[in-house]
This record gives structure tokens, sequence and C-alpha cells, in this order.
């Protein structure tokens, strides 16, 4: 399914949310109190029941909670200053609130269930092997998804697997003769940028150590 926010104009989302404001600030105290107890799971639950019966409604807080300037500014233009304020307000009270509203929205915009948006590293070394050691959890907001653990070259080989299929993906779309977003691009971008400067980093590590005899404490 589109993007809402791609698809229709703001003043509709919102007009559509002033109507039954009431009843969704009620809806919004609920789920905030999910996620102080740390019911997580029941919260994502919960938001994907509330976009699914009520898409414009769960479109206009989720806009409003990135704190969008650029998606508040469009309401001020539409409708007026009131509510675009009342939307600011509503991204003040419930900020505790964004993230989840913010990876229902990918979900529902892409078709995606519980998106990666972090990993929690530890690293450690394995002293009979002499092998370091990684472990990270992917995590999807404050859900746990899975643990995984290996030593450099096995994570390297993982982010190797996931670095071809990127390509394939770039290289179908292009073969098709499909566009990219902007705001995919410019992340696209952004990322490339950054894996260039880890991969230098690994670079120097992998120079020292191939300058450092094995056992050589």
């Amino acid at each position: 399914m589109d993007d809402v926010e791609r698809t229709e104009m703001p003043g509709a989302l919102v007009e559509e949310f002033l109507s039954c404001e009431r009843g969704t600030r009620a809806l919004l105290d609920e789920l905030e109190t999910l996620a102080i107890e740390g019911k997580h799971e029941r919260l994502r639950e919960r938001i994907r029941t509330f976009a699914e019966h009520s898409e414009e409604v769960f479109y206009t807080v989720a806009l409003a909670l990135t704190d969008s300037k650029h998606f508040f500014g469009d309401v001020e233009a539409q409708l007026g200053v009131g509510p675009a304020d009342t939307l600011r307000e509503l991204a003040d009270t419930y900020q505790r609130l964004a993230e989840p509203f913010n990876i229902v929205r990918i979900e529902v915009s892409n078709d995606r269930r519980n998106p990666v948006t972090t990993l929690d590293v530890t690293t450690a070394y394995h002293a009979e092997e002499d092998v370091p050691i990684v472990a990270y959890t992917a995590r999807s907001g404050e859900m746990d998804l899975y643990d995984c653990r290996g030593s450099p070259q096995e994570i390297l080989q993982t982010a190797n697997y996931l670095v071809q299929a990127t390509n394939d993906s770039l290289e179908f779309a292009l073969s098709e003769n499909h566009s990219v977003n902007t705001d995919e691009l410019s992340e696209l971008i952004d990322r490339h940028e950054r894996l260039e400067s880890e991969l230098n980093a690994l670079r120097d590590h992998i120079d020292a150590l191939r300058r450092k005899p094995i056992g050589d404490e």
C-alpha cells in the first residue's frame, strides 16, 4: 500500500483526526501506559489495529509524532495555525510513542514486519583460538528480534551477503527503468559513505594485524 503521506494532502488527514480527537487522545493515553509498562509487543499490535481501522487518523498521529516542521508547515498552510498547534502539542505530549508509531508506519507503507532499527553489539576475545568475538542483538524499537554471535570474518561474510543483495536489488531496478525516491537515494548515499569509512578503518586494522606475530601479546 502506498504511503498516505504521498497520496493525500495533509489537510484531509488532519480533518479526519480533528473529528475524533478526544477518542484518539484517549487511545494514545492507553498506548503510552503500555509503553511505560514495557509491554512493547502488545503496544505494537494495538497500533497496528489502529492503523488498520483508522488509517487517516493513524497517519496524522504518526506524522505529527515525527515532529516534522515540513508536515506542520503544510497543515498550517492548509488549515491554519490552530490545527497545526494542536498537532505540535500532540508531538510534545506523546514523545514516548514516536518510535513505535514510526515503525508501524514503515510496516504499513512498505508491507514489512518488525523492521530492524538498531543493533546492540558487544565484543569479546576467545583466547584459546586467538579470535575476537562479536555478538549482537537485532532490535526493532524496544523489541529484541534475534541474537547472533561470530568471529569477525563470519560477521563480514554476513555483511557481504547483504551488500551483494543490495546491489542485486539496485541492478534490477535499473534494468527495469525504475526510479528510487529522493529520501531513499539520499539515505543510500549516506550509508555508502559511512560504509566506505568503516572499510578504510578495517583495512588499517588488518594491515596492523599482518605486522603483528600470532600469539604476540
